[in-house]
């Protein structure tokens, strides 16, 4: 017999993903980490560093995208987008194991500020969802274009030889466009000019924050 999950339960789950992410290690997809097979480049004392803060705020927005999925999926009405969204916080496991992976080889650390990017974005998400399904999924939608151009951003950034950290972001960026299609596809409407512009102001304070602390 097929168990049925109430509120509570939910939120239950929700509590275990919020820990996983934030001080364990959270349920992946089996993918391998499209570095695994690169050699290290060697790189100056400045560019790890640098390296380092790029690769923090990319692992900073993998945690707010899993508060922002894990709010969306506990408010979201259908079940298919409950389901669109557990997918998809699945493969940013993948990229936030990725991200720390490479932190770690350029001996550097997360975010200290990860349990607030992480509840800020829970928050955001859980009103997104409250607001009807078709603004959630636009929401992600416009998160994960933005997303996209954060990566591309970075990518330019980066140090030439660090072929490691390239590799990572490639993949990530493909992830993240193939979630924004999936959202609009499912019946995601773009957001108004205003709230664009938030996110991405939003989005400004993050990165600025992340590369340094």
């Amino acid at each position: 017999m097929q168990r049925t999950y109430n509120q509570i339960d939910n939120l239950v789950s929700q509590f275990d993903v919020a820990v996983r992410t934030l001080f364990g290690r959270p349920l992946q997809t089996g993918r391998k980490n499209p570095a695994k097979d690169i050699a290290e480049a060697e790189l100056t004392s400045d560019e790890k560093k640098h390296v380092a803060g790029l690769m923090r705020i990319n692992h900073a927005g993998e945690v707010c995208a899993q508060g922002l999925y894990q709010g969306q999926a506990l408010t979201a009405r259908l079940t298919e987008v409950k389901d669109k969204m557990n997918q998809a916080a699945a493969e940013e496991n993948d990229h936030l194991a990725w991200c720390e992976n490479r932190l770690s080889e350029v001996n550097s650390h997360t975010s200290y500020l990860n349990p607030f990017w992480y509840a800020g974005s829970f928050v955001i998400g859980s009103v997104a969802g409250f607001a009807g399904d078709k603004w959630s999924l636009g929401f992600v939608a416009e998160t994960e274009n933005q997303v996209v151009k954060h990566l591309n951003s970075h990518l330019d950034k980066l140090p030439a030889d660090d072929a490691k950290s390239r590799a990572i972001l490639e993949q990530m960026k493909i992830d993240e466009g193939q979630h924004a299609t999936t959202a609009l596809n499912a019946g995601g409407v773009k957001l108004p000019q205003p709230i664009k512009k938030a996110m991405s102001l939003s989005a400004k304070i993050m990165t600025t924050l992340a590369y340094k602390i």
